[in-house]
């Protein structure tokens, strides 16, 4: 009965082409849904996958994301570093500027000191020299965070800090090594233009030295947010991080523990996270509904068939297996197709900076969604079956 099943959803290439169609359609869709939100998640822990050296993340004990943060004192910075079994702990500074463009248009963004001596946490840039000018007086790299259109300076000088009033809606180009912008009533000067991972929420992001971001950040009696520690060749980045946390009273946890934290920190305290549950929620039913009515018109579509089976002598479970065997093809090669085409595109949206990202769960979940609404499907589709007599499906035809 299973080549007659096989033969039965071949037959009609019109209806089993749209029953993949549709079922690939499905499991495309919570597919991408799964790796756009992964997206946006791992973009939420940026700012710890930069700095791949750091092992150890410190922090104030009452911080749980990158996103809400509170500073620590700089005698944290010396109780760390006399942590047995710490190699480097290098400082990062985070906080809140806005700055004044040439032409008058101002823009918020997140600014990140760095390590004076290292630069430890500084952006890696087309530039292999611009890291290194960060040491040049009043000298900053600007970053676009994900946001489109934010680095924006006038094309021509005499819309350059004109005196008769800001210059709005003057011609623009992003910004190039050597621009200036005001933060504080303070010059900074571009020194490069990196591309790091895009944030969640997106934003721009301007990075400088320690030294330059407490001039830029006066009046502030805490600047240390958090230290990046790596430990010695001898000790784990666990038990390094138990030992910080036991002698200095701080909070320190591993980098991929710091990225968990994170996550669960969207989680719960997003609103745009609640969004975009929602947004896979919908693709899913959507998914769900084509590919539950597709299978069950597929099968309705044929009672004519399975009367005819029937009255040759088969039996009901039987008849039961040939539909389950048709709705588990249409899952191998439905969902198949989909997370191919998930995948593919997910690809190339991804080299455009779409917040995508397939992770391990997301094709597991297409499949695992695809295979329980074609279950389900096939159950309510296998009632008509079995209900139905022969000579009155031969009469209704």
């Amino acid at each position: 009965m299973f080549e007659v099943a096989v033969k039965m959803l071949m037959h009609d290439r019109t209806k089993y082409l749209g029953l993949f169609t549709g079922i690939g359609f499905t499991a495309f869709l919570v597919t991408f849904a799964m790796a756009y939100f992964a997206g946006f998640m791992t973009r939420g822990f940026s700012l710890v996958s930069e700095n791949p050296s750091a092992t150890v993340w410190v922090m104030d004990p009452a911080v749980h994301s990158t996103e809400a943060t509170i500073n620590m004192s700089d005698a944290s910075l010396g109780l760390v570093r006399s942590v047995k079994g710490v190699s480097y702990a290098v400082p990062l500074y985070l906080g809140d500027a806005t700055a004044r463009f040439p032409n008058g248009h101002f823009q918020s963004f997140q600014m990140i000191g760095v390590d004076d001596a290292i630069l430890s946490g500084a952006p890696k840039t087309g530039n292999a020299l611009s890291a290194a000018l960060l040491h040049m007086p009043d000298s900053v790299i600007v970053d676009g965070g994900g946001s489109s259109g934010k680095l924006q300076t006038p094309i021509h000088t005499k819309d350059m800090w004109p005196y008769d009033g800001a210059h709005l809606g003057v011609p623009t180009r992003k910004l190039q090594y050597g621009d200036t912008l005001i933060i504080n009533d303070k010059r900074v000067v571009v020194r490069g233009v990196s591309s790091t991972i895009p944030r969640f929420p997106p934003r721009p992001l301007m990075y400088t030295t320690q030294s330059n971001f407490k001039r830029l950040n006066p009046g502030e009696n805490r600047y240390i947010t958090f230290i990046m520690v790596k430990g010695g060749k001898n000790i784990s980045a666990s038990r390094l991080a138990q030992n910080i946390t036991r002698q200095t009273g701080l909070k320190a946890i591993t980098s991929d523990a710091f990225k968990k934290e994170t996550v669960k920190w969207f989680l719960i305290n997003s609103e745009d996270v609640g969004d975009m549950i929602n947004m896979v929620i919908l693709a899913m039913l959507v998914g769900f509904g084509v590919t539950g009515v597709m299978l069950y018109m597929f099968t309705y579509e044929n009672l004519r068939q399975y009367a005819v089976l029937k009255a040759m002598g088969a039996s009901n479970s039987q008849l039961v297996n040939m539909v389950f065997t048709q709705a588990f093809i249409g899952v191998i090669v439905g969902s198949g197709i989909g997370i191919g085409v998930c995948a593919l595109l997910g690809e190339s949206v991804a080299s455009a900076d779409f917040p995508f990202r397939m992770m391990w769960f997301a094709p597991v979940l297409g499949f695992l969604g695809v295979l329980i609404v074609s279950i389900t499907a096939a159950v309510i589709s296998v009632r008509p079956v079995l209900s139905m007599e022969p000579g009155i499906v031969f009469s209704q035809r």
